[in-house]
């Protein structure tokens, strides 16, 4: 089962609590206050796995709590930390706080991490309250709650290339003959109901990732279909291709919906650099049948899944493409370490 959006609660752990101590030693009848802070509590942490590529996992499981701090002893023994919460997500997850809609993080890289709820502030013993004027303090702190927030977790997949078509236009059948993914294949519309990526191999050392998402129909952008759901899965995509079945009446009409629904849910989408493949060539009786170039200065090729033409020669298009995008792409700015007051 594919899941892509879940709401969780995460809670840090709770700080230890200072002690109330004073030393009791042979010969030492008043002796001074020994009494240690408590451990700072656990955080709740975020890392992506590269190995994950659904939030499956939180289908059952709706709340995260880090282990609470232990609280200070005599001589001056500090409270133990509490151990943080380690969650793991798919690379791609973006997390939102629920309650006022912003973006806490956008994990992109493999292994990165992120603090989302920070454990509490152990108390202070009362060791640390002694002064010139006050010997023997009779006060301690409390450990101070764990930060606690309900969060949104959108997973949007990453890919080099992004599959988009209608309903059976062959994306799916396309995927499964570049790469070993095994997407669902049928003869009518919305066989595909949740994304797929696959790893194609260009050669013996490079490859390229393509994401295959449900058809788009007319609408899709307002919620009909099932595109809507999914059309955000192709907005990390460098590359869109554009699948459009080539025995269709009207191929320029079939592209000009497509892009109005994509550029309708996001514009970025549109800015994005494309190429029209025209799928199914083996059913024409004649190539010369063939549509040509949907719109001018968009390049098209002709594949077909079934026989196998075309197919080697789009691969290498697009890891051409893919290449020089990564030619061209400045690195990725680190955003800024989250601060916590102490």
């Amino acid at each position: 089962m594919f899941v892509d959006e879940v709401e969780i609660v995460v809670k840090g752990g709770h700080g230890g609590h200072g002690c109330m101590s004073f030393r009791r030693e042979k010969f030492v009848p008043r002796g001074g206050p020994d009494g240690g802070d408590g451990g700072r509590g656990g955080d709740v942490v975020l890392v992506t796995d590269p190995s994950l590529t659904t939030l499956l996992d939180f289908r059952h499981r709706k709340e995260f709590r880090a282990e609470r701090g232990d609280s200070g002893k005599g001589k001056n023994m500090i409270g133990k930390s509490g151990e943080s919460c380690v969650i793991t997500v798919p690379a791609g997850t973006v997390v939102t706080n629920v309650e006022d809609g912003t973006v806490l993080a956008d994990l992109i890289e493999e292994n990165e991490r992120v603090v989302v709820a920070a454990g509490g502030r152990g108390g202070r013993g009362n060791a640390r309250f002694k002064s010139a004027t006050n010997r023997t303090p009779l006060r301690v702190e409390k450990g101070r709650e764990g930060e606690t927030f309900r969060l949104k977790l959108t997973l949007k997949l990453i890919a080099d290339v992004g599959l988009v078509g209608l309903p059976n236009a062959g994306k799916s059948t396309l995927l499964s003959a570049i790469s070993r993914a095994r997407p669902k294949i049928a003869d009518y519309p919305f066989t595909t109901l949740h994304p797929n990526l696959g790893l194609v191999p260009v050669g013996d050392y490079q490859s390229i990732v393509v994401a295959d998402i449900p058809g788009i129909i007319e609408g899709a952008h307002q919620g009909k279909g099932l595109g809507h759901r999914f059309l955000r899965h192709i907005e990390r995509t460098r590359l869109l291709a554009f699948l459009i079945d080539s025995t269709s009446e009207d191929a320029a009409e079939i592209y000009r919906t497509l892009c109005f629904e994509i550029g309708a849910f996001s514009g970025r989408l549109l800015k994005k650099p494309r190429l029209v493949v025209y799928t199914k060539s083996d059913l024409l009786p004649d190539r010369e049948m063939l549509p040509g170039e949907p719109e001018p200065g968009i390049d098209a090729v002709t594949v077909s899944s079934v026989s196998g033409d075309g197919v080697r020669d789009l691969v290498a298009e697009l890891y051409r493409r893919v290449a020089e995008l990564d030619e061209d792409e400045p690195p990725r700015e680190e955003s800024p370490e989250r601060e916590w007051d102490e």
